[in-house]
């Protein structure tokens, strides 16, 4: 070592020895000390420590941060060598992590300026190769005199010895690798973008490649939000024609630490003044009410859906039981709607107001798009690419024209909505991601406006499967009524007049983004009250299902017990009171009286929802097959004209019968080999 380098290796040996924390101990030192024991050879060092010890540190470490994160690491090296000299000499090596470090940029910030430099960077994992092997110190066998040469291998070619330094024997086919004696060490490259939240409006996200090694490989996933504190690096691009080599390089990142955000509120830090305000509000009988008159204030009425809405923003508590099995908190709400009832405005707001939002629209959207995709690189490995949902992790997915999605990208999302993963099996990759995400779906109906004489399903073009997945369902209907309209029209010509959000908005946004992130972070617990309440609404609505439709099932049981839960996360309770128990109640009788409403009986059929078909018209259905079925017992097949007949005389319209009959037939129960006569299909 050089001079400057002793004094610096001396300086950082010191600091680990010495240095003790507000409490009195000496973390640093412990934590080596502790290294055989927890199996590794990293030591995490914060950069506001270095800074409190001797500015000559970080002072090194901000100037020429290659050379002094090696000698910070040969130093640890020789101090676990005097704690442990058989660990030292199996793990050759202890890695310095830097973390906290101040010069936190974007990642569209970096240029050329940075070569050479520490910077911290945020963004989500975007893309990620599988984890290779590749040479850090290359010992070389000579086939002339059979001694040994070390090389330390720099840059991105593999670098053999010149010549001997025993027999000074040179040229090719002399030296060959030996690798029990080399140095190898693990390898994986990561693509990180910017986080939606941090992208300009109208901007491309852009993305920076991240090199892990060691300790850090398959530390973090597609999904992830991370902190990465590393070296800036360049490699030359890979743009050329032929032997000529390009002029252009490209930036990337020889990470040092890679910190993963685990809250949900991780890029929202907040004062004590703040949150002193937040529990202070939150004791104000009329706060829920304020909050929910404080969304989208810009768009008229809506009540019952912003406060759907709120609720989804801060969901249930998420539960792992014992046997493992994982129950969801995120609350799925689908919006249906005539045209002109804002529905893409209030998408499109929510998503601001998220703490995680992202907004995508459906005619766009692929299923790789928004789960999870493969791609095969030029090498070609295959690297597996985040989707939309997977990027919302913890956070709020806004899905617009949900019903343009082509069927087969729609299925690809049924795993994401209940059991929040995207699991991907092929090109060699096997693996699940998180997709904890809450989806805020808005959709058109099928004819273009709501028709009140059929059923939600029979309105929107969505599968049974899907619509069963969603907790809360809203119609938006765009009646013209005197004085509602007049209403409208006042508020829209004062919106702008005064081009500001009306009086009613009691908090801005930016006051509710951080309220509901301060929320999320509490679990309320059911009590027994509210146990009670709930216990006592399920049991009356499926006593009620024993002699008619099925007005509830177990799955809508769970969504009251997520709203419940939301309900007491937004006045900041520790626990789930009666009152929350019945407010959820309230809003979730309001949803299905819309949607899972039979509208041939006037009764609650959540079979419409759950099956797409309500009882009655399973009951026709039934009975149809029977008359068909026994005609062509008697006869060898079945008049299509004496079934219609028959039914009639059962008390089925004429009309009807005959839309069961064509129904039926697209499902592929019956054919008609002369279109007069129906006969099962075999």
């Amino acid at each position: 070592m050089e001079e400057s380098e002793l004094g610096l290796s001396e300086l950082f040996k010191q600091f680990v020895r010495t240095f003790k924390n507000d409490q009195g101990d000496l973390v640093y030192f412990d934590n080596l000390r502790s290294l055989p024991v927890r199996g590794s050879r990293t030591l995490t060092v914060n950069y506001d420590d270095l800074l409190l010890f001797d500015v000559q540190l970080t002072k090194v470490l901000d100037e020429n941060p290659l050379d002094a994160i090696k000698v910070f690491q040969e130093a640890g090296l020789v101090m676990m060598t005097e704690q442990d000299m058989s660990y030292a000499k199996q793990a050759k090596r202890v890695n310095v992590r830097i973390r906290n470090y101040p010069r936190g940029i974007s990642i569209r910030e970096l240029n050329s300026g940075h070569i050479g430099k520490m910077v911290g960077l945020a963004g989500v994992i975007v893309r990620q190769s599988q984890t290779k092997t590749q040479l850090k110190a290359g010992t070389y066998r000579c086939s002339k005199c059979g001694n040994y040469n070390t090389v330390e291998q720099v840059g991105p070619s593999l670098i053999s010895p010149k010549s001997c330094a025993t027999c000074n024997s040179s040229g090719p086919g002399v030296f060959e690798l030996d690798p029990t004696r080399s140095t190898f060490e693990d390898f994986q490259s990561i693509s990180v973008q910017e986080r939606p939240e941090d992208l300009p409006a109208g901007q491309m996200p852009q993305t920076l490649d991240f090199a892990l090694t060691d300790d850090l490989v398959n530390t973090v996933r597609p999904g992830d939000r991370v902190l990465v504190t590393g070296l800036v690096s360049i490699r030359q691009s890979s743009s050329g024609f032929g032997k000529l080599r390009s002029r252009v390089f490209e930036l990337s990142i020889d990470a040092n630490q890679v910190e993963v955000e685990a809250e949900e509120t991780a890029e929202l830090p907040m004062s004590e003044e703040l949150t002193e305000r937040f529990k202070k509000d939150s004791r104000d009988p009329w706060q829920y009410k304020k909050l929910i008159g404080s969304v989208a204030p810009s768009i008229y009425g809506l009540q019952p859906i912003k406060e759907a809405v709120l609720l989804q923003l801060v969901s249930g508590n998420p539960k792992t039981f014992k046997d493992g099995v994982r129950v969801r908190g995120d609350i799925n709400v689908l919006l249906v709607g005539d045209p002109g009832t804002a529905k893409s405005q209030l998408l499109k707001y929510i998503q601001r107001i998220a703490p995680r939002g992202l907004y995508t629209s459906g005619r766009g959207a692929t299923a790789a798009g928004l789960t999870a995709a493969e791609i095969r690189e030029a090498s070609g490995d295959f690297v597996l690419e985040a989707g939309a949902l997977v990027l919302a992790d913890k956070g709020l997915a806004a899905i617009d024209e949900f019903e343009k999605m082509r069927e087969e990208d729609r299925i690809a999302i049924h795993e994401a909505m209940e059991q929040q993963t995207c699991s991907v099996a092929k090109g060699g990759i096997v693996a699940t991601l998180n997709a904890r995400t809450a989806i805020l779906a808005a959709a058109n109906p099928q004819f273009g406006r709501y028709d009140e004489s059929r059923n939600f399903s029979e309105n929107v073009n969505l599968s049974p499967v899907v619509l069963s997945r969603f907790d809360l369902y809203f119609v938006l209907r765009d009646i013209p009524s005197e004085q509602e309209d007049a209403r409208l029209t006042d508020h829209i010509l004062a919106q702008h007049r005064l081009a500001e959000t009306s009086a009613e908005s009691v908090y801005d946004a930016n006051y509710i983004r951080m309220y509901i992130a301060h929320c999320k972070a509490s679990t309320p617990k059911l009590t027994d009250e509210a146990m009670a309440v709930i216990r006592s609404f399920f049991l009356e609505l499926r006593k009620a299902s024993a002699e008619s439709a099925i007005q509830i099932t177990p799955r809508q049981l769970e969504s009251i017990i997520r709203l419940s839960e939301a309900r007491a996360k937004l006045v900041l309770r520790s626990e789930v009171t009666r009152e929350d128990a019945e407010i959820a109640i309230a809003l979730f009788k309001h949803s299905i009286s819309m949607a899972g409403m039979d509208v041939e009986t006037g009764k609650l059929d959540i079979d419409s929802l759950m099956t797409g078909k309500p009882k009655s018209s399973r009951d026709k259905m039934v009975l149809i097959m029977k008359i068909a079925e026994d005609l062509e017992k008697e006869f060898g097949s079945a008049n299509i004209e004496e079934v219609t007949r028959r039914a009639e005389a059962r008390g089925i319209d004429r009309n009807d019968a005959r839309r069961i009959i064509s129904g039926l037939m697209r499902e592929g129960v019956f054919y008609s080999p002369d279109e007069t006569t129906l006969k099962r299909t075999r």
